[in-house]
């Protein structure tokens, strides 16, 4: 319950805080939130692909906190792999950047797309992988504010791709 009351207070906070933007290496921020988040047990064999991500202008905090979910979700729905494999890539194309966070995990059925991004809406169940159903509302909450998008594709125990863009500081 406590984590549910949190998850719901930083959503909710999202609207009224201000983006302070600054330029930062998206690469060396993806690779402090991988070191933090996993830890080598040695009970899980994981292969993190991190490709060189394109700097970006932006709220480093929040897009803290979209790495943060989105890997996190993406080593949640791999643990019951025996070969996990998460790659992380990013590139410019058209006026924005466009980063994707893709794993080999349970996937999800693309006929239940528009649940994904709401509040409480789960594609699992709790008993299955544990959750709020509120952190990829909290990223695409992010990720609008800083006018950009995100969407995702997936196929049942193949994996899922999470894609978000933000404006490219150079154009």
């Amino acid at each position: 319950m406590g984590f549910l009351i949190d998850d719901l207070l930083a959503f909710s906070q999202l609207g009224r805080q201000e983006l302070i933007r600054t330029i930062f290496s998206m690469t060396e921020l993806v690779q402090m939130v991988w070191n933090d988040l996993y830890v080598k047990d040695g009970t899980r064999n994981v292969e993190f692909i991190l490709k060189p991500l394109p700097d970006t202008l932006a709220e480093r905090a929040m897009m803290q906190q979209v790495w943060i979910n989105l890997i996190s979700n993406a080593l949640k729905y791999t643990r019951n792999n025996q070969q996990t494999t998460i790659e992380i890539s990013g590139e410019q194309k058209d006026g924005e950047i466009i980063y994707s966070v893709k794993d080999n995990g349970s996937g999800f059925d693309m006929q239940f797309y528009d649940k994904l991004f709401g509040v409480f809406q789960r594609l699992h169940s709790q008993e299955e992988f544990e959750g709020t159903g509120v952190g990829l509302a909290i990223v695409e909450r992010i990720i609008s504010k800083h006018g950009g998008k995100i969407w995702a594709e997936g196929k049942v125990n193949e994996g899922a791709v999470f894609y978000f863009s933000l404006p490219d500081r150079n154009t």
